[in-house]
């Protein structure tokens, strides 16, 4: 799944490359060894940077782990918009389930969601990243709900894609969940099975 390239206008091409590289090395601690665990030490050590570096690019830890939102955000979300856009019929939901069984195959289980970890963190303890993380969610849902929209437009589909699309991704975090504990990906292939057969059985003559 790939990132969409953000710039800040203020940073140099070098001084661009260099924050990414240590936001890159944040989420990858923090989705190993959560918020929590991360300090910035670590992440000076894995970005290969000084801690001068660091403090020139973020105030605190807070304010990397903002950018680190947004990081997974583009990572996850953004690397699965382009099937969003083709979202709209119940072969290409089909598709779509098999892209995400199969890449937490690659991963061996491991981690679960990025956007659901960080989130399950922040969600009690900092408000502001909490509605970051939300923010994030409601880029996915709405990603989702846009194919289903599609449908219903096209008279395909009786459901309402705005409950549809919250379900689709709640089974799709619920299953995540259940794979990494039970380290397998049967739990999300019932979770999106069931979720596509329900549509599934929305569409067409009723």
């Amino acid at each position: 799944m790939t990132q969409k390239a953000r710039r800040d206008p203020k940073l140099t091409a070098k001084g661009e490359r260099t924050r990414q590289r240590i936001v890159e090395a944040a989420a990858e601690l923090m989705f190993r060894n959560g918020v929590a665990d991360t300090s910035l030490e670590a992440v000076k050590e894995g970005a290969g940077v000084s801690s001068s570096q660091i403090y020139h690019y973020f105030d605190d830890k807070r304010a990397l782990v903002m950018a680190v939102i947004d990081y997974q955000t583009e990572r996850v979300v953004g690397g699965q918009e382009s099937m969003f856009d083709e979202f709209d019929t119940v072969d290409r939901l089909v598709k779509w389930r098999d892209v995400i069984v199969n890449h937490q195959r690659l991963l061996g289980f491991f981690g679960g969601c990025p956007l659901g970890s960080i989130g399950s963190e922040v969600a009690e303890l900092d408000e502001h990243a909490r509605r970051r993380v939300a923010a994030s969610f409601d880029r996915w849902e709405g990603g989702i709900r846009r194919g289903l929209t599609t449908m219903r437009q096209r008279g395909d589909l009786r459901g309402d894609p705005d409950d549809l699309a919250l379900a689709m991704l709640a089974a799709l975090q619920g299953g995540l969940l259940l794979m990494q504990v039970k380290r397998s990906t049967r739990p999300l292939e019932k979770a999106l099975d069931t979720m596509i057969e329900h549509i599934s059985s929305l569409c067409g003559a009723g």
